[in-house]
């Protein structure tokens, strides 16, 4: 196909998790989704959207969604700081057509999300990869020596779930000259989380997902917090309209309402506690995780990481396997569900731990 552009032409896309067909038996613990839906006052709220008026186009700069955000998040933020993605990969997406030019570097500590290279590349980026143990802190001095265009930090980080000190994402903001990506998916789940650094950071960007805490996968909400003069530019390459009606409505809604969440966040950190112990007792190694997930080492001696997937595919079990990256073949990665799905988890493992 001599049509296509040489980097896409070389370039492998991103896998994303298995979505399979929805049954009652199935437990699905690959993507990271919330095991609970929104609140009621969130999802009695949204029946408003049956009053929207389908014939018009959304408001195409979310208004909204970015009022409500600052009023929930604080720290001082104004309405022209925030940006409204399709999802959090959307504003990677602008990120990326914002700042990077062809041959220009961008790195990440790993492993961690997997799309950061995808969308490298297909900017004709070069990508490049930290080496991270993960127990440790952030590798800032590799970061810096990368003198790249654009660094990535997860935080908490994916696939690991461990978080990094704010002040050494601080250190990283004022070494570098290029953008600083705080990717925060999965804070909700965590400690604390790193909006306070804007003030003194220009050259920082904050992403946010509803996929996750807010139980909204389905509708694709992202938000960005930055700079006034990053958000200007990055609305240039935003595409128009890029956030429906309903989706802003329910972004909106999700906001008006956000303390409603806590209840579901402590339930599924209380849970994750939980899993980590009865793993470990199992002979799993399994770090500790601020995130909605956690990473487990399989037992040594017994099945491999593929091994593990397919046994609890079998028993009606998603979980997530990344047979690619070599450093992660004797790991699964386990989303946090709700408690009657980890019984039945504990349950196959026992199972499959007797032979």
């Amino acid at each position: 196909m001599c049509f296509v552009r040489a980097n896409v032409a070389a370039m492998s896309g991103y896998v994303p998790g298995e979505q399979p067909a929805p049954t009652r038996q199935l437990i699905k613990l690959n993507t990271n989704e919330n095991p609970e839906e929104p609140p009621p006052r969130v999802k009695q709220a949204l029946a408003r959207g049956l009053e929207l008026d389908l014939r018009r186009y959304p408001d195409p700069s979310a208004t909204r969604v970015r009022e409500a955000a600052c009023r929930v998040h604080g720290h001082g933020l104004a309405p022209d700081q925030v940006v409204v993605g399709n999802g959090s990969d959307d504003l990677l997406t602008m990120i990326m057509r914002t700042f990077v030019d062809p041959g220009d570097g961008v790195v990440a500590p790993g492993p961690t999300y997997t799309l950061y290279a995808v969308l490298t590349r297909l900017q004709g980026g070069c990508f490049k990869e930290v080496p991270w143990r993960g127990e440790g802190g952030l590798p800032v001095d590799a970061l810096i020596a990368a003198r790249a265009k654009l660094h990535f930090v997860v935080r908490p980080n994916a696939p690991t779930g461990h978080v990094v000190a704010l002040d050494e994402v601080a250190r990283l903001c004022r070494s570098v000259q290029g953008i600083v990506v705080l990717d925060e998916a999965y804070v909700d789940f965590a400690d604390d989380h790193g909006l306070g650094l804007l003030a003194d950071h220009p050259n920082l960007v904050i992403i946010r997902t509803f996929s996750k805490s807010m139980a909204m996968a389905a509708l694709r909400i992202g938000l960005g917090f930055m700079d006034r003069r990053l958000a200007v530019e990055m609305h240039k390459v935003r595409d128009s309209y890029n956030i429906n009606a309903f989706s802003q409505l329910a972004a909106q809604v999700a906001l008006e309402h956000h303390g409603d969440y806590r209840p579901i966040w402590d339930e599924i950190r209380a849970q994750r506690r939980r899993l980590t112990l009865a793993l470990r007792q199992r002979g799993f190694v399994v770090p500790d995780s601020q995130a909605n997930f956690i990473l487990a080492q399989v037992p040594v001696g017994g099945m491999t990481g593929v091994e593990w997937l397919e046994q609890l595919k079998k028993r009606g079990i998603h979980v997530r396997h990344f047979a690619s990256d070599p450093r992660l073949a004797d790991k699964l990665r386990i989303t946090i569900g709700k408690g009657v799905e980890l019984d039945r988890l504990l349950v196959v493992v026992d199972e499959l731990l007797a032979g």
